[in-house]
């Protein structure tokens, strides 16, 4: 394993995503609190997923985390595999599988070599993952592989231009006299993991230009408009000032496209 990947395997080894913040327990209840918190805070994910849609249907998700969106989608009877960079996150999703009575093929791998057979799934799923992995471009390509022909990728992937982004920029960059500093080196030095990226929808397209079609969106997201707890890197009196005072009714009115998630869903 390269060092970059090693880094970012060790971050979210030491946490899966909203596991400090929102996992209070590893029982049912603690399970069920966090899955209701995670649908609270991005209900987007509801239609995005389309969970009922793949009962019958081989499904493969990328970066299962705590393992809510997981769940279901073996609830609604899809034919699921499940791979994550950590065995905390492998972890976490089989305690949770275990309690609800629920089969997955659950195992450690890596994107950009995925352990499965070309034309092997109906449905590659992977929400806010394949940003974190060094090669994304051969993370997608990963995706297009194992899928069959006329199979769906549904990816959510960071955006650069977003209020997030805008955010860290004014923290890293001008309060810090470093005003000449990218967007690029922002995401990747201070929002998660080491080496985080996001894309221009532009620069998506050309990620997803081998698939036969492909549909972006992007949505403000709860942390572009300050209305949660800022994941295991930011804390402290700035953060809490900002968003004591932030403009959220401005900034949907003026700013609809400036979210930071951008959900992609593409058919090869």
């Amino acid at each position: 394993m390269s060092s970059d990947k090693e880094a970012v395997r060790e971050f979210w080894d030491r946490a899966a995503c909203g596991e400090e913040l929102y996992l209070a327990s590893r029982d049912l209840e603690g399970y069920r609190r966090q899955r209701a918190k995670r649908y609270e805070l991005e209900p987007y994910i509801l239609e995005f997923a389309d969970f009922g849609a793949w009962k019958g249907k081989d499904v493969l998700e990328i970066g299962v985390g705590l393992g809510a969106d997981h769940q279901g989608f073996a609830e609604a009877g899809a034919r699921l595999t499940g791979v994550d960079l950590t065995e905390r996150a492998v972890e976490n999703t089989l305690r949770r599988f275990e309690l609800l009575g629920l089969k997955s093929d659950l195992r450690a791998a890596d994107a950009e070599v995925l352990p499965f057979a070309a034309n092997t799934f109906d449905l590659v799923y992977s929400w806010g993952v394949l940003h974190h992995t060094p090669d994304t471009p051969r993370a997608i390509e990963e995706v297009r592989r194992v899928l069959r022909a006329g199979g769906s990728a549904r990816i959510m992937v960071y955006h650069k231009h977003s209020m997030v982004g805008f955010m860290l920029w004014i923290r890293y960059a001008l309060l810090t006299g470093r005003v000449f500093t990218s967007l690029d080196e922002i995401y990747a030095r201070h929002l998660e993991s080491p080496g985080t990226k996001a894309y221009t929808v532009a620069e998506a397209r050309r990620l997803f230009a081998k698939f036969a079609s492909c549909e972006i969106r992007t949505v403000l997201t709860h942390g572009d408009l300050l209305e949660s707890e800022s994941g295991q890197r930011h804390r402290g009196a700035l953060l809490s000032l900002a968003r004591a005072i932030w403009p959220r009714r401005l900034v949907r009115a003026l700013c609809p496209a400036a979210g930071l998630f951008m959900l992609i869903a593409a058919t090869k």
